[in-house]
């Protein structure tokens, strides 16, 4: 999976507990894929397995390269 620098940098940093199995999913298998104004592609996907949350993932336009991910505690299905 491409990620970006900010992505390796940043993100998994200040959020340690991320596993990159669920970014990958929530790019290949999302339950909702939602296009922001900047081009940039939101992903989402339901982590139950510990966490029992909604996970974002975010690409950049080409919808390969994770940019961020996060726990979008507003996400409704």
């Amino acid at each position: 999976m491409k990620t970006t620098e900010y992505f390796n940098n940043q993100v998994l940093f200040k959020r340690p507990y991320l596993k990159i199995d669920w970014c990958e999913k929530a790019i290949k298998e999302p339950l909702k894929r939602e296009v922001q104004p900047d081009g940039r592609i939101r992903h989402w996907i339901y982590v139950n397995s510990e966490y029992g949350k909604y996970l974002r993932g975010v690409t950049l336009e080409d919808g390969e390269t994770l940019h961020n991910a996060f726990f979008d505690r507003n996400f409704k299905e």
